[in-house]
């Protein structure tokens, strides 16, 4: 049994096949036509996604769209009539749903085929039960606390559920206008952050920030009960429920914050400008005050639920940071996180909730590592680097392990373009660059001929799993580089290019049973310098993490990469 997954004109469209209830293959349209979060129809991710199965169109038995335009749809007349300047955007925006709901006439046109060979079943699963269901099915569990919780998706910003079997139970939401992912961004556009994913970056200011403006911030929010919005610091919600999508598939945010925001702190900063000790002070506070209103929904789940075990998605489960403290501030021992915790991910939700709630079929799939997407054969790869004209060598594979960690010990900064793609938006050792954790001035390096990005983000470390604890002060593991935790007071000279201000690191644990190549470059490093973590930072500059190739070669040649170690090929700067 085929079941194409689709998350389409939605922010990361993407596409997933599950086969047989395994997830075999799944791809963000973006890593293929290099638009970053790209919002329209994922065609050319259907097509790799086919590809990858062996199958054909005709052949996919269910579709499954994490998206459901009927869902809660009381809700969201009720707002409209409560606001009677939206109801003309409301019914205008629900036209436009209707239109893109025709799901076989789009991938009919798309993939060139007949619709009426087009045999598959269509299901559309509410926002964030697909998202819960990425989390929850994927993971080892038989039984678990489902939270789901971003800026919006289908009128609902947070939902908890009780996951046991093949059963999704929802029981609570939490509707627009008040969302917790909206009070984020809000923030983050007021100090300058206004493109759609700058979250991520203004999550590593907030650790350079004092408490000035916490308790300013925290009236923002109400968590008397569930969680509230102090609506008079916000923009009315608009039909796009905050979001503008392009034509061209781009995807932009509408003002969130009020004038109230501008006569309590002054002009918004502009991007590009300096940012001044009040722009740090705010991404403190709201980093703070967002953690605090997390903890807070996350005890009233466990006191509806008191279970050890935490299946966690939606864009704000890659807050890393609040998912690194969460042990310490809540009763949950366990958290799964599925790497594409975001809205790419909906995809696996929506096929695996077909499979398992819909079709009653067996759980027989727990998620063991992140490299769903594309791979390159041998042949392909030395194809593009002699049309790159690059000289190369090729090497088995432990004298390949052991000249790159010789590169990487003597500090040369290294593309690493391995087997399979990583699935979700981190780096996880097989699209990655890579670079000694323990030079001082490896940041700074790594910014100036490949990155540059803002002085204030950091790099990550990826360290080997059994060594976990003696470099960080937790020991539940992080795969997907989705925990942030302290570093060993010991260990932070040792890991000087990757220890962030508050002497933490985004770590990403990594076993062999997950990535046993990854595994070995880390182990071969560490037999060069004492240290079983290496710095692992994305394979891009400025544009989607690399999936061909062609774009590897690409990024190599056009920064000051020294090295780029690309299926078996070794290709050296000094040498071209």
């Amino acid at each position: 049994m085929l079941i194409l997954g689709l998350n389409m004109f939605h922010a990361d469209a993407s596409a997933a096949i599950i086969q047989d209830g395994e997830v075999i293959v799944a791809i963000a349209e973006e890593r293929l036509n290099r638009i970053k979060h790209y919002a329209g129809f994922p065609s050319l991710a259907i097509k790799a996604c086919l590809d990858a199965a062996g199958a054909k169109m005709t052949d996919v038995d269910h579709v499954a769209v994490g998206q459901d335009s009927d869902a809660n749809l009381s809700r969201k007349v009720q707002y409209a009539l409560a606001n009677p300047a939206k109801i003309l955007n409301f019914i205008r925006l629900r036209q436009h749903k209707e239109a893109m709901r025709d799901v076989r006439s789009l991938i009919a046109t798309s993939l060139d085929v007949d619709p009426a060979q087009l045999r598959f079943q269509e299901h559309h699963l509410e926002h964030h039960i697909a998202h819960i269901a990425s989390a929850y099915y994927c993971s080892p569990w038989e039984k678990a606390a489902g939270f789901s919780y971003d800026g919006s998706g289908d009128f609902v910003s947070t939902m908890m559920a009780r996951c046991e079997g093949n059963e999704i139970e929802v029981l609570d939401r939490v509707f627009l206008p008040h969302s917790l992912g909206s009070f984020y961004t809000m923030i983050c556009e007021f100090i300058g952050y206004k493109k759609y994913g700058d979250e991520g970056k203004v999550m590593g200011l907030a650790p350079y920030g004092k408490e000035t403006y916490r308790e300013q911030i925290r009236h923002i929010l109400d968590l008397n009960g569930s969680l509230a919005l102090n609506l008079s610091y916000f923009k009315p919600l608009g039909s796009n429920e905050g979001m503008q999508i392009s034509s061209d598939g781009t995807v932009s945010l509408a003002r969130h914050f009020s004038d109230r925001m501008v006569k309590l702190f002054g002009e918004p900063r502009q991007p590009q400008s300096n940012i001044t000790r009040r722009d740090i002070d705010l991404a403190y506070a709201m980093q703070h005050c967002f953690e605090e209103a997390f903890f807070h929904l996350l005890n009233n789940l466990h006191r509806k639920l008191p279970l050890d075990n935490l299946a966690l998605a939606g864009g704000c489960a890659l807050n890393s940071v609040a998912n690194g403290k969460l042990f310490a501030r809540t009763p949950f021992k366990q958290t799964w996180i599925q790497p594409a915790a975001g809205d790419e991910g909906l995809v696996i939700g929506a096929a695996l909730h077909t499979y398992q709630s819909v079709l009653k079929q067996p759980r027989r799939y727990a998620m063991k590592n992140s490299y769903l997407g594309p791979e390159f054969s041998d042949s392909q790869i030395e194809c593009d680097l002699k049309k790159a004209n690059l000289r190369y060598r090729r090497l088995e594979r432990e004298p390949l392990l052991d000249a790159v960690a010789d590169q990487i010990a003597a500090g040369s900064v290294v593309g690493w373009f391995q087997g399979r793609m990583e699935w979700g938006p981190r780096a996880l050792g097989n699209r990655s660059i890579v670079a000694h954790p323990g030079l001082p001035n490896m940041k700074d390096v790594l910014n100036a001929r490949i990155k540059h990005r803002e002085w204030f983000r950091p790099f990550a470390p990826s360290i080997i799993a059994e060594r976990q604890s003696e470099y960080f002060e937790h020991d539940h593991p992080s795969p997907f580089m989705l925990h942030v935790y302290k570093i060993r007071p010991a260990k932070r000279a040792q890991l000087c290019a990757v220890n962030h201000v508050d002497d933490t690191g985004r770590l990403q644990s990594v076993s062999r049973d997950e990535n046993p190549l990854y595994y070995d470059l880390i182990q071969a490093f560490e037999g060069k310098t004492g240290i079983p973590v290496i710095l692992n930072t994305s394979f891009n500059e400025n544009e989607p993490i690399v999936c061909a190739p062609s774009e590897a070669i690409d990024c190599f040649k056009r920064t000051r990469m020294d090295v780029l170690a690309i299926g078996p090929y070794l290709v050296s700067k000094t040498e071209n």
